[in-house]
């Protein structure tokens, strides 16, 4: 597709060439974190993970490569959870793994998942704003929502959905892990 389309994707690997992932030419982009999200979380063969802001499914595409996971990703933009289904199907993991368009502060059912995972939106609104709307939806709060309290929700809405002794893991700087608290 051209770079200059809207709907313009690349291609490229994950995990040394293990998997194949598509996502948006421009807009939020995948880089390091969410392998380096899969990487930390201690999950066993079996279990369910749920992930936030899916995206692309980076993250949970790098984990079911790692452990045989059964995975739900919750992405709010719908052409991302195409191209996340998209992904998960030519990686032979869309049996074990899905994405729904949703929001994680909305309802899912409570005590369903033995991890949960996020790269949440902890950008304050004072931060510079990125160039591509997109982008700036994903990294920062949106209009409507109180700046110090999106992050307290989001960390809420997925440790709700955790068994007893489940995990959370998040991608935060440090001087936020008090507003995730």
């Amino acid at each position: 597709m051209s770079a200059g389309r809207a709907d313009a994707e690349t291609t490229g690997r994950l995990l040394g060439g293990r998997l194949v992932y598509s996502q948006p030419a421009a807009g939020f982009r995948s880089g390091i974190e969410p392998v380096l999200l899969a990487a930390a979380i201690a999950a066993r063969p079996g279990e369910r993970v749920l992930e936030a802001g899916s995206g692309a499914g980076a993250a949970l595409l790098c984990l079911a490569a790692r452990v045989p996971v059964h995975g739900l990703g919750i992405e709010r933009c719908g052409a991302l959870v195409a191209l996340a289904r998209r992904n998960l199907a030519a990686n032979g993991l869309a049996e074990r793994v899905d994405m729904q368009q949703g929001d994680i502060t909305g309802v899912l059912p409570a005590g369903l998942f033995d991890h949960a995972c996020a790269n949440p939106p902890w950008h304050a609104a004072a931060d510079s704003a990125a160039a591509h709307p997109a982008r700036r939806t994903a990294k920062q709060v949106p209009e409507g929502h109180a700046t110090g309290d999106l992050l307290a929700r989001w960390t809420a809405g997925l440790a709700a959905r955790l068994r007893p002794r489940g995990s959370l893991t998040l991608i935060l700087p440090a001087a936020r892990l008090s507003d995730a608290c």
